[in-house]
């Protein structure tokens, strides 16, 4: 699985669709509603269930972040399936505090 920057890629469970922002600094498998996600050109509707441990779901236009390893992704388009990284749930990025004016 190459985790480009800017590559996009798709739910095989839900009908989350996602944007790679940061790459991942280690080799492993980006996971949607507990199963690996699919390019986003590979033809075919979503099938099979969904993971009840990863059915957060996605939330379009939230960046998710995996600490360990750096990776980043932006949801691109709303599914029931959560994110994780070779099986470590990822979590939402909180927004940067905004500098204090006078």
């Amino acid at each position: 699985m190459d985790l480009k920057p800017g590559s996009r890629w798709k739910s095989a469970v839900c009908e989350a669709q996602l944007v790679v922002v940061r790459p991942p600094n280690v080799a492993g498998e980006l996971q949607c509603g507990g199963a690996a996600v699919v390019a986003i050109d590979e033809a075919g509707a979503p099938t099979g269930a969904i993971d009840p441990g990863f059915a957060d779901g996605v939330a379009i236009g939230k960046r998710y972040v995996d600490e360990a390893s750096g990776l980043e992704v932006l949801g691109a388009k709303a599914g029931a399936g959560s994110l994780a990284f070779n099986g470590a749930a990822m979590s939402i990025k909180g927004a940067k505090p905004l500098p204090a004016s006078d």
